[in-house]
């Protein structure tokens, strides 16, 4: 007998083994009829998957997450099955899964057009309605290298040729396609019925610049109807509060072609800047941090100490003076250690909290840089806070509290908090990694805060809890990060002296609340759709005469509300008040 266990501890018993979609069957009819997938001791496999020993089952349904995007993986596979319908010389490439939905690449002869698209959505949708199965079979790595040459599908055999020899790979058949995939996939085509192709776009083969430049059609899919038209309405909305846009309509900055990544700040936007920098150095000095400033451009052999040197090279920018070369900074931590260093300290000056206004450089590539959300200079509320493993919790959950304050103050209520653990490539012993683990956890508890955990996802000298907004259209938005170090103290050589007399090293903690200004100015922009809130607003009053008549009285009124300390804009055209 088989007994499979479902998620309500109920288990079931089967004489001979039995696929996922029988024991759905089993249940309910209702649930055999929206199963998509099950998750089976753990792993996400298809409706087919046949269970020949005792087991956990889950049955995957659109309501959960890994429905969702078994919904997307197929509409990928859906979209290149269309595409081949109407285009046959077109060879398919790779076409994954991406946020809100996927994409895939095509080797075409011509350009796709808009016009296309619009046929291919509609390709799509006939064979939805079409209903037709989707099937699994497994080849060896070589029969499929063949088997995808003699349909002249030359990039699928090119990847199934760097596969292992000794591997097998599966395929997934609907119709008269096939195509190369792990899976899993829904049962059958006609699962598929809230969807919608975007976009255009061109990708290298491989993204290597060298290789072919290949078509990309994005599209987005969805459990529900409703839950589409809430993604349209929302890429809508955002595009109306697209900051580049408003950035433009309300005179704040510009990015130019001579300084790409960079940013040009006009009056109005510097003012929005001074705003945000002011607000948070008063809260700097409200919260016991001392103001530093480091220098721009450090040695590399510092950089190699660190360990940024090896992990960031490439995205540092260098220049070289009397045979030394140099790096301007990627970040500021290595910085404060040096500032920490100068003079003996004590456990009495601890914990001791360094804040800087760090401007630092990244050689971020053209294709990724977003306006003024992504750029290659900014500028850091950067922080680090030197103190004893006995105060790390007290500093975290003070921490905690601050940014909260801080966040609702520039408007923002909703706030995701996830702990990035240890990844692979690391510094550092695994006790120093337990201790910095378990403490950022048990402040987030100790402040009533619920978590995620993101596995891996650290930083390479510690891990970290990242603070993710959620904005006033449902985007997230990571800005503020709290990270536990043992590392970089113990590689720069940072010392303090103990209550016992001898030489410790400091723990050091690395935060910033809105992280980059630049990113963070662009989220506040467009949370607000432009209107920011007054005590930042450029411009916080008009004086607008009615005729020429009352222009004196303006120009009075003007003055006496700048003398106030308000930001005033007199505007005496003769022109109507509308």
């Amino acid at each position: 007998m088989i007994k499979i266990t479902l998620p309500d501890a109920s288990i079931r018993e089967f004489p001979e083994p039995v696929t996922v979609a029988q024991v759905a069957a089993s249940i309910g009819a209702g649930l055999a009829k929206a199963a998509l997938g099950g998750k089976v001791a753990g792993k996400v496999v298809d409706t087919s998957y046949l269970i020949t020993a005792d087991s956990p089952l889950a049955i995957i349904t659109a309501k959960d997450p890994e429905g969702l995007d078994m919904i997307r993986h197929s509409a990928a596979h859906l979209l290149a099955y269309a595409v081949k319908e109407l285009f046959p010389d077109a060879q398919v490439t790779i076409g994954p899964v991406i946020e809100n939905g996927f994409f895939y690449d095509f080797s075409y002869k011509r350009p796709f057009t808009p016009d296309d698209l619009v046929a291919i959505e509609k390709k799509m949708t006939e064979l939805a309605a079409k209903d037709e199965p989707v099937t699994r079979r497994v080849l060896p790595r070589d029969e499929a290298v063949a088997h995808f040459k003699e349909i002249g599908e030359l990039y699928k055999a090119e990847i199934i040729a760097s596969i292992p020899a000794n591997e097998d790979v599966s395929l997934y058949r609907e119709g008269q396609f096939e195509d190369l995939c792990r899976g899993p996939h829904v049962p059958s085509t006609g699962k598929l019925k809230f969807f919608k192709l975007m976009k255009l776009a061109g990708a290298y083969w491989r993204g290597d610049h060298n290789n072919e430049m290949l078509q990309r059609i994005y599209g987005t899919a969805w459990a529900t109807k409703d839950e589409l038209q809430q993604y349209l309405t929302m890429l809508e909305e955002a595009e109306k509060r697209d900051h580049r846009k408003l950035g433009r309509e309300l005179d704040l900055f510009h990015i130019d072609d001579h300084a790409p990544g960079l940013v040009f700040w006009h009056p109005k936007g510097w003012t929005v800047w001074q705003g945000v920098e002011q607000y948070m150095r008063k809260v700097y000095q409200d919260n016991g941090y001392q103001e530093v400033k480091g220098p721009q451009v450090i040695d590399k052999t510092l950089w190699e100490k660190t360990g940024h040197w090896d992990k960031y090279r490439d995205n540092m920018f260098t220049t070289e003076s009397e045979k030394r070369e140099y790096a301007l900074k990627p970040m500021n931590c290595p910085g404060h250690i040096l500032i920490f260093k100068q003079g003996i300290k004590s456990y009495r000056d601890l914990p001791l909290r360094y804040g800087e206004f760090g401007q630092c450089h990244r050689n971020e590539p053209s294709g990724g840089l977003h306006g003024i959300m992504r750029v290659r200079g900014f500028t850091q509320d950067d922080g680090h806070i030197f103190c004893t493993e006995e105060q790390i919790l007290k500093e975290c959950v003070d921490y905690t509290t601050l940014l909260q304050k801080v966040y609702t103050d520039f408007g923002f209520k909703n706030i995701i908090y996830k702990v990035a653990t240890r990844p692979e490539a690391r510094i550092g012993s695994d006790e120093s990694w337990d201790k910095a683990e378990h403490a950022l956890m048990e402040s987030l508890r100790a402040s009533g805060c619920e978590f995620e955990i993101a596995p891996g996802d650290g930083a390479f000298y510690g891990p970290k809890i990242e603070y993710t907004l959620k904005d006033a259209i449902g985007r997230q938005w990571q800005c503020g990060t709290m990270q536990v170090d043992f590392s970089m103290p113990e590689r720069l050589d940072a010392e303090y002296v103990g209550e016992d007399g001898a030489r410790h090293r400091p723990v050091m903690l690395h935060r910033a609340i809105v992280g980059s200004l630049e990113r963070f100015i662009g989220i506040l922009i467009e949370e607000h759709a432009g209107a920011l809130p007054t005590w930042l607003a450029p411009v916080q009053v008009s004086v607008l005469n009615i005729t020429d008549a009352q222009a004196d009285y303006c120009r009075e009124i003007a003055k006496r509300l700048q003398n106030q300390g308000l930001r005033v804009n007199l505007d005496l055209r003769n022109e109507k008040i509308t």
